[in-house]
């Protein structure tokens, strides 16, 4: 293997979220949220960019801002699987040799964030790479819903590997934590050996999909950044990305 010389940014979108009803086509600064996000995936400068649609009204609101989007089936069980689908149904012949996964609720993502993602898969091996900067705020070290990832990784590296993912606050005692930010760069064949496997323990057990990957033994490298890009999942946080973008 090498870096991938010819990459796919997808964005997995649909509309079944449980907190946020209607996510992707909520609107922001006149334009629905995932319009936003496949912006800001274009202005990355990665590669084409589709949106992996689960419903046809996001592909829909996708095509009439100029993008394109890729109808998939409602039912799938994670983003991972959804991205699978559409790479497949618009390159069958498996040209593009790497996939960046931007989750559909980041409306204000800086683009260099799936660059600096991507860069990881710059040693043959490393099968994915992802995101994660550390903590700041005290209440984030104990919150479950933020991942942490322990991360080996020399003092003042800006890259480390992967060692595990969990929601409890780790590794144990003085240090820093990092919030892992759910941003993905594949290889082609990395992504289809992933999609194919059945869902690990440690996946079922802690609720994170990104384990079944380092218990089949691939290697995720992690870039350290500045900051964690503000996800939509509350009223809140829509309120927070209306302000931020109607400047």
């Amino acid at each position: 293997m090498s870096e991938p010389a010819n990459p796919i940014v997808v964005i997995p979108s649909r509309r079944k979220a449980t907190r946020l009803p209607d996510k992707p086509l909520l609107e922001i600064a006149g334009e629905a949220m995932i319009v936003h996000v496949w912006r800001r995936a274009c202005e990355a400068a990665i590669g084409p960019v589709i949106v992996a649609a689960g419903e046809a009204e996001i592909a829909e609101a996708v095509s009439t801002a100029g993008g394109e989007a890729v109808l998939t089936r409602a039912d799938h069980a994670s983003g991972s699987d959804r991205i699978f689908e559409a790479v497949e149904q618009v390159d069958p012949l498996g040209r593009h040799d790497a996939v960046v996964n931007i989750q559909g609720d980041l409306p204000t993502l800086d683009p260099a964030l799936p660059r600096r993602a991507l860069g990881l898969l710059d040693r043959d091996e490393v099968a994915i790479g992802t995101l994660a900067a550390e903590i700041e705020e005290a209440g984030e070290r104990t919150d479950p819903n933020v991942v942490k990832a322990i991360i080996s990784c020399p003092d003042g590296a800006a890259r480390g590997r992967a060692l595990y993912f969990t929601r409890t606050p780790a590794p144990y005692g003085k240090g820093p934590l990092y919030h892992h930010i759910g941003l993905y760069a594949f290889r082609r064949d990395t992504l289809a050996r992933f999609v194919a496997l059945a869902p690990s323990p440690l996946e079922r057990r802690e609720g994170l999909e990104q384990l079944r990957a380092l218990e089949a033994g691939m290697r995720i490298d992690v870039a350290l950044v500045d900051t964690v890009p503000l996800g939509v999942d509350t009223p809140a946080d829509l309120a927070k990305a209306r302000a931020i973008l109607a400047r």
